[in-house]
């Protein structure tokens, strides 16, 4: 593989990849680390110089379990984001594949363009960034579609899209 300076990402990254599935999708640690490293570049995106991540590639079963224990929510979604109560630890970020491969197939994109938003929208969280409100959601899609543009990725929210967690959710 060649040099991608995006890999010198200044957030250590450590991914966890727990389900085969992940297999569909090999290039899926070096999407996770090329979304971070150009979601940390952006200048109104300020992680700590220490800054570590935990990435988990899970596959649906295990983050329903998830959503259901943490959120009350007895279904699978396609990111979920719990940040670290301390340290240079920004949190966790879980990326279900089933999910994320039926929304790229339902929208028409590439599973690894979906993947590099998911990763995106998660680590935006852990740096703070919601959308609870229109304003939030504004100013996190505008981040959003900042960083993928960055990718090469097209703007996800273009076609009326909703946040990859719902719309305000």
């Amino acid at each position: 593989m060649s040099y991608d300076p995006l890999e010198e990402v200044p957030v250590q990254t450590d991914i966890a990849v727990l389900s085969d599935l992940w297999n569909g999708l090999p290039d899926a640690e070096h999407i996770v680390r090329r979304a971070v490293a150009a979601a940390a570049a952006h200048p109104e995106v300020k992680p700590p110089a220490d800054a570590e991540l935990s990435v988990a590639l899970a596959d649906d079963a295990e983050v329903q379990k998830l959503n259901r224990d943490y959120r009350g929510k007895d279904k699978p979604t396609n990111v979920l984001s719990f940040p670290a109560t301390h340290g240079p630890m920004l949190g966790d970020v879980i990326i279900a594949y089933e999910t994320l491969v039926k929304e790229a197939a339902e929208e028409e994109i590439a599973a690894g363009d979906h993947l590099t938003h998911l990763t995106v929208h998660g680590l935006l969280h852990l740096l703070g960034h919601d959308h609870e409100t229109e304003a939030e959601a504004v100013t996190m899609e505008r981040l959003e579609t900042e960083v993928l543009a960055s990718l090469g990725v097209k703007d996800p929210h273009a076609t009326g899209r909703t946040m990859p967690d719902g719309p305000h959710a």
